[in-house]
């Protein structure tokens, strides 16, 4: 329930960003014109498709751990036998990835002159994207967390798996922002 909670204030947050990127759009649509064509949305679009998928595996761990299987039984190469662990570090290299490319993204926007300073856009996405890129680098310690109580938990049992539930929630919720703030940011210019 504690959760829920958080991610309700989370949403309020994102609430909050949304309305500042929003606004400052509606008062300066000449910044907007000139800014978006600097945004690379094939290469935002791909890293919003591993983002998304990286959901999907992160499901899949929450079945192995809801199963209580915290590890694979059979080879790395057959996933049908993965565990917990395993989804979970797919889902973890996935969110890498994702980071990876946005500050990839980042440092081409600043060589084209878009920074943070340089105009009430630059502002608005670097703040927005921003935060969205703190919040799953967040997920990623978490998923950290997991993975290593799964390895040093003697007997693997539901507290664990609520844990790993729990994570699944916010991991999920990332995703979701995610996928709105792409929507807005890429395609509403």
């Amino acid at each position: 329930m504690g959760t829920v909670v958080w991610l309700a204030s989370e949403l309020m947050f994102f609430a909050g960003l949304f309305a500042m990127y929003f606004t400052l759009r509606a008062s300066r649509p000449d910044i907007w014109a000139e800014n978006t064509p600097l945004l690379e949305v094939p290469l935002a679009l791909a890293n919003t498709i591993v983002l998304v998928l990286s959901s999907v595996t992160c499901q899949f761990g929450v079945f192995k751990a809801e199963q209580l299987k915290p590890r694979r039984t059979g080879s790395i190469f057959d996933i049908r036998q993965w565990g917990m662990i395993e989804w979970f570090l797919l889902t973890f290299i996935m969110g890498a990835f994702f980071v990876s490319v946005q500050a990839y993204e980042y440092a081409n926007l600043v060589s084209e002159g878009m920074t943070i300073a340089s105009s009430a856009y630059g502002s608005a996405f670097y703040i927005t994207t921003g935060f969205h890129a703190l919040h799953v680098t967040g997920g990623l310690i978490a998923f950290l967390l997991i993975i290593g109580r799964a390895y040093v938990a003697k007997r693997f049992g539901h507290y664990e798996a609520t844990s790993a539930i729990v994570v699944s929630y916010y991991w999920h919720f990332v995703d979701v922002i995610w996928i709105v703030l792409f929507l807005v940011v890429y395609f509403l210019k």
